[in-house]
């Protein structure tokens, strides 16, 4: 007979997901920092997207194959906190080291192993809620979750700050030196992820495999045998190739933006995966991790599909956000596009503001969502965020007055509060327990693809549609959101 999974507490979910702060800081240090770091070791304006496309390459490959080893893992840690335990350390490693970095390059290598090391922390987070909550409570799991990313987020943003005007450490340096404010940050950065990864670690226990197959009806051999369906993957190569092919092609005749580059290389790289996939399906060499991972993103539950493309619109947007958000506030709310002006750099400093502003909304929004979520059900609840989400980058371009442009600022936090935890909850409730991990990791592809198409494309938008004003990218973005509020109200989901 299946088992249910009992409810959990308040306070064990609190415990459960408590570590995600820590993870937070690490990401809103990186997020808010690493820019900086790579311009004072001498990084030109135009080399530093090439140097950040490092984070989200990251992302792509070590999340599935973390996910992948941590759903066959069992020991005395456990499932997943193993993974947290050796992602902390070496992410708190990193953080101790990035701020001292003699060379650009090797600054840009950090990037690369600070980026890995959260990756290898936060997979498994996700799995964990999955692991541990029952359907009924997976929403409050993920929005404790976006809790904590909220107030990680606020706190770790402003900690250069507080550093220099609460401890009067200076926030300049000579030529080629990273200021001491920005060191410490990041020293105290790393000490509080370890210590409240550390306590998810100590304060939460997993349940083992024997006891997960019980209560998802599953024999515990299904976690190491497995029937494979056959997979054209010949005809996705050439789909595939054809695509790259093409856009490689464009760029050079066309003379195109660079950027497009990196999408060619993105189908490029996959047509060879799906070749090397499709030649171990031939030699029946279907054992190994690679090949799993691979199928398991063809074979993926109907519901992972449609959320997909739900995400893909939803992240869309926000690399569009982040991206654009200074350039379209200091070119349309404040009227200058020279970056020595004063009303430039005032524009610019708002927009950190703005950013915080919400992170902290997106806090209380946490707070809210599972009231939401018990009076409209998960998709309803979604769709309404985005559309909040939708109405705020579209009042970017309605709104003159730069002081009012907090308001948006309610229905971006909202949003971001929801993404970061109800596709996660409607996905969770959809996969089979012996795959949460590694299912968890491909769905993230569906946030790193979309970040690099809007690297990618963004630009290419913008100049041939919108005479380079900025501000219409913050439009784009609102019509995406608009796009994934459609899309999420077309998920079918087993339990709401």
């Amino acid at each position: 007979m299946q088992k249910q999974k009992p409810q959990l507490s308040f306070w064990q979910i609190w415990n459960m997901c408590f570590g995600f702060l820590g993870i937070q800081f690490g990401f809103a240090l990186q997020n808010g920092n690493v820019s900086r770091i790579f311009q004072t070791l001498g990084a030109k304006v135009d080399d530093i997207p090439i140097l950040w496309v490092a984070a989200p390459l990251t992302g792509l490959i070590v999340q599935p194959i973390i996910g992948y080893w941590s759903d066959r893992t069992w020991g005395k840690l456990g499932r997943r906190r193993p993974f947290f335990l050796y992602g902390a350390i070496l992410t708190t490693l990193s953080l101790f080291f990035m701020p001292n970095s003699p060379t650009l390059w090797i600054a840009a290598g950090m990037l690369w192993i600070m980026d890995a090391s959260i990756n290898v922390t936060m997979e498994p987070f996700r799995a964990l809620v999955g692991d541990n909550l029952n359907e009924k409570q997976r929403a409050n799991g993920y929005a404790m979750q976006s809790f904590f990313i909220g107030v990680g987020a606020v706190v770790a943003s402003a900690l250069p700050w507080m550093m220099t005007n609460w401890f009067g450490i200076s926030n300049t340096a000579e030529a080629g030196q990273i200021p001491e404010s920005v060191k410490y940050a990041f020293y105290f950065g790393g000490v509080v992820l370890f210590f409240a990864v550390g306590w998810t670690i100590l304060k939460t226990k997993e349940y083992t495999p024997q006891q997960l197959a019980e209560f998802a009806g599953e024999a515990v051999e299904t976690q190491t045998s497995q029937s494979y369906q056959v997979i054209n993957y010949a005809r996705a190569a050439l789909i595939s190739g054809v695509i790259g092919g093409g856009i490689l092609a464009a760029v050079i005749g066309m003379q195109l933006e660079k950027e497009l580059y990196l999408l060619s290389g993105l189908f490029l790289s996959f047509t060879l995966v799906l070749l090397i996939a499709g030649y171990l399906q031939q030699r029946g060499s279907t054992s190994g991790g690679f090949y799993n991972v691979i199928y398991d993103v063809f074979t993926m539950p109907g519901t992972m599909r449609q959320l997909a493309v739900v995400q893909f619109f939803s992240w869309f947007a926000l690399f569009a956000m982040w991206i654009y958000t200074t350039s379209a506030v200091t070119s349309f709310h404040y009227g200058t596009t020279e970056v020595t002006s004063k009303a430039y750099n005032d524009g610019a400093d708002w927009v950190g503001v703005l950013f915080a502003a919400y992170n902290g909304f997106a806090a209380l929004a946490a707070v809210c969502i599972p009231v939401m979520v018990n009076r409209l059900g998960m998709r309803g609840a979604h769709c309404i965020n985005l559309l909040l989400g939708a109405g705020a980058l579209l009042s970017f371009k309605m709104i003159a007055d730069p002081s009012l442009l907090w308001l948006p600022m309610i229905g971006i936090g909202f949003a971001w509060a929801s993404i970061l935890s109800l596709p996660y909850a409607m996905l969770s409730n959809s996969l089979p327990a012996h795959k949460m991990g590694v299912f968890m990791g491909i769905f993230n592809f569906f946030i790193v693809i979309p970040q690099l198409m809007a690297a990618s494309v963004l630009g290419l938008i913008l100049r041939n549609l919108f005479d380079n004003q900025p501000i219409f990218a913050l439009v784009v973005g609102g019509v995406s959101f608009l796009l994934a509020a459609v899309a999420v109200m077309r998920v079918k989901i087993e339990q709401e």
